[in-house]
């Protein structure tokens, strides 16, 4: 096959054309694939310290005396040990002003106890055990109810826990409430919970929401 002087100046002209076309495609790969990995760390960085709030959840509640007072009005002493974990999945630390946890039955409140101060660490947990005495407690409607479930060894309380105070990493804070709706059903045999149903609810707040912890 033979080649004209013409046909040869073309391919000459041709070639680096091609060669400039490959550099092109070989830095957009690049390109794309810094982009790529910057996105993931740039999601990886908001994943690990993107604020989440304390976990909270209630380990331990063992009723230890019950008390009904005959003499009308028909009143109940009930003395009872709540166990609440908080634990802190966060990379900041945690700074409580009180935890608030009420407790009720079959609907009616019997009463509420307020822990102290509390710090937790990152990736740390922290517990509240709360002594809950509640005297003169008028639960007539429920009274033959209760009696019930402490002949059949279990008795069904509801809880709720409020949180409210501060994530903190070096001089960067966040206000944060958290609050736990637990259904606990109390084994009186050996004071442990049977089973417990709960929901969660943390968010982020303003500083006009917040204690003087905040």
């Amino acid at each position: 096959m033979r080649f004209s002087k013409a046909s040869f100046y073309t391919l000459l002209l041709r070639k680096p054309h091609n060669h400039h076309h490959q550099n092109y495609v070989v830095l957009s790969r690049r390109r794309v694939v810094t982009l790529a990995v910057g996105v993931l760390i740039l999601l990886s960085a908001l994943y690990i310290f993107w604020p989440s709030g304390p976990d909270l959840k209630i380990v331990g509640l063992k009723l230890r005396r019950i008390k009904v007072h005959p003499v009308p009005p028909i009143t109940i002493d009930i003395s009872m040990l709540l166990t609440l974990r908080v634990h802190n999945v966060d990379v900041y630390f945690m700074d409580f002003g009180a935890v608030n946890v009420a407790v009720a039955y079959r609907g009616k409140m019997l009463g509420h106890v307020t822990s102290r101060r509390m710090h937790v660490r990152a990736r740390g947990s922290s517990y509240v055990d709360a002594d809950v005495e509640f005297a003169g407690i008028s639960v007539l409607p429920e009274l033959v109810l209760l009696l019930e479930d402490v002949a059949r060894g279990i008795v069904p309380f509801d809880t709720i826990s409020h949180a409210k105070g501060q994530l903190g990493l070096l001089f960067f804070h966040f206000p944060i409430k958290a609050k736990l709706s637990c259904e606990v059903v109390v084994s009186i045999i050996n004071q442990t919970i049977v089973r417990q149903h709960c929901l969660h609810e943390v968010s982020l707040i303003t500083l006009t929401e917040c204690d003087t912890i905040c």
